[in-house]
């Protein structure tokens, strides 16, 4: 009897344990994900940056495969920086001098009810120029924040003066830490890991051509192609609807109703 009392408790150590891991690790951007009927998936990322940029970019992509259901590839990208427009099926990541107009990264989503159909990332090279930001430090957290963003994770933490928690998804004032806000850490992946763990019966990170073959037949391809190429989405105007604050009280999260159940979600990491 005691054996079994034994065996009962630790069973319940472990299953506590597991819990509160799990638990702990709550910060996905809304129910937003990219659909797929199989994990692991490969997600493309259209490769659109300044040589400054690109290891940036692939130690992005190589932190983010280390997920156990999502791997990213580098493809060539299908657009130019300046106006960064986004490609079905697929991740854009661009780099450019956007100007003065007060962030300093971006990540935009296109959704079809809860499927993230298109998605790009933008760096600005008006703010990462100057000498306050244009440390290894800050161009490897924001790029490794904003692409995360791109597959429907959020921020662990968004109050600057807070201790760093060792992930890319706190904000900080002090990339490099210790510990490093650089990187990854193991609560970003058990947060992928529930984000992805249901499966789909369609695919979005496909060409259009194959979601065809796919059976998606939920998404107009005129819409998910034209209806949105006239957005300037430099500019804050063109966001939408402010739906959400970070702890400084600044408007970080936009929403914009494209009609017929398509809308695009704009997340700003604002200059401090």
């Amino acid at each position: 009897m005691q054996s079994k009392k034994i065996i009962v408790l630790a069973t319940l150590a472990i299953s506590l344990s597991i819990f509160v891991s799990t638990a702990s690790a709550n910060h996905s951007w809304g129910s937003y994900h990219w659909a797929r009927i199989t994990n692991p998936f490969t997600l493309k990322v259209g490769n659109n940056v300044s040589s400054a940029w690109s290891s940036y970019l692939n130690e992005a992509i190589s932190d983010w495969s280390a997920s156990s259901v999502l791997d990213l590839i580098k493809v060539t990208g299908s657009t130019n920086s300046r106006t960064c427009k986004p490609k079905t099926g697929q991740i854009e990541v661009c780099s450019y001098r956007y100007g003065n107009n007060g962030w300093l990264g971006l990540a935009q989503i296109w959704i079809s009810g809860s499927h993230i159909t298109k998605a790009i990332t933008k760096v600005n090279d008006t703010y990462f120029n100057t000498s306050t930001y244009n440390k290894p430090a800050w161009r490897r957290l924001v790029m490794c924040q904003e692409i995360a963003h791109d597959f429907g994770l959020d921020h662990q933490d968004e109050n600057f003066k807070n201790a760093n928690l060792g992930s890319c998804m706190d904000y900080t004032s002090d990339p490099d830490g210790p510990p490093s806000n650089e990187h990854p850490n193991a609560h970003d992946f058990e947060e992928i890991d529930i984000i992805y763990e249901h499966l789909d019966s369609v695919n979005t990170i496909f060409s259009l051509a194959n979601n065809a073959r796919n059976g998606v037949n939920s998404f107009r391809r005129d819409r998910l192609e034209n209806d949105d190429q006239d957005i300037n989405l430099d500019n804050p105007s063109a966001w939408g609807k402010a739906i959400k604050q970070d702890k400084q009280g600044r408007n970080s999260l936009y929403v914009r109703d494209l009609g017929k159940g398509e809308k695009v979600f704009t997340h700003v990491t604002w200059v401090q």
